[in-house]
């Protein structure tokens, strides 16, 4: 086992960030040119609009990962962290503005139906989370912030979860795929407990 963890963190240290950053932004590509050309089916600004919200998701959940897979596997992907995150507010961003110009189309709705429609407050409410999440993931921000840095992150922990909720809110009757996203989110917060408490053991 050692040895194959061994492998991926020298793999990981090889791979440029910029990689992560170039094969991540390729769905995207992908995904615009399959709904210029009709690829995405009789509705390809709601397959759009819902294909990026889930890569959107995927990758807060990938981010998730990063922590407990480096605690409990030794498997060491921190180097990657920031470049996932900032993917996935890229994500949520191209989300969103699919959903407010292509599908919506005018301000006074977009408005309203946030006011009005409780799963896209639960989502437009993520997005605010993950907005000064974005804002602080350089270098300077670290340095600026110092502790407080980390303590901000956190917000993305409640981000993940309004995401998984609106997920799970914004389909139709009861269906598998978004209450496994939300187990799988669950899981990896629950996690993160032990790890909290053995940091406030370790403070005290």
């Amino acid at each position: 086992m050692s040895g194959i963890v061994d492998r991926i963190n020298g793999l990981a240290r090889r791979i440029p960030t910029w990689v992560v950053y170039s094969v991540y932004l390729l769905p995207a590509v992908w995904l615009f040119y399959q709904g210029v050309t009709g690829g995405l089916g009789p509705d390809p600004v709601k397959a759009l609009e819902h294909e990026l919200g889930e890569i959107a998701l995927q990758l807060l959940i990938i981010g998730l990962c990063i922590t407990p897979l480096r605690r409990f596997v030794g498997v060491n992907l921190i180097r990657f962290r920031r470049a996932i995150g900032l993917l996935a507010f890229t994500y949520v961003t191209l989300h969103l503005l699919t959903w407010a110009f292509l599908d919506v189309q005018t301000l006074s709705r977009v408005a309203e139906d946030i006011i009005k429609r409780p799963y896209i407050t639960i989502g437009m409410a993520a997005f605010v989370l993950l907005v000064p999440l974005a804002a602080t993931s350089n270098n300077w921000s670290v340095r600026k912030l110092g502790p407080r840095w980390r303590q901000l992150h956190k917000l993305t922990y409640a981000a993940v979860v309004l995401g998984g909720v609106h997920y799970i809110w914004l389909v139709k009757g009861i269906q598998l795929e978004p209450l496994v996203y939300m187990a799988v989110i669950m899981a990896l917060l629950g996690l993160r407990l032990p790890i909290l408490a053995s940091r406030r053991a370790s403070r005290s």
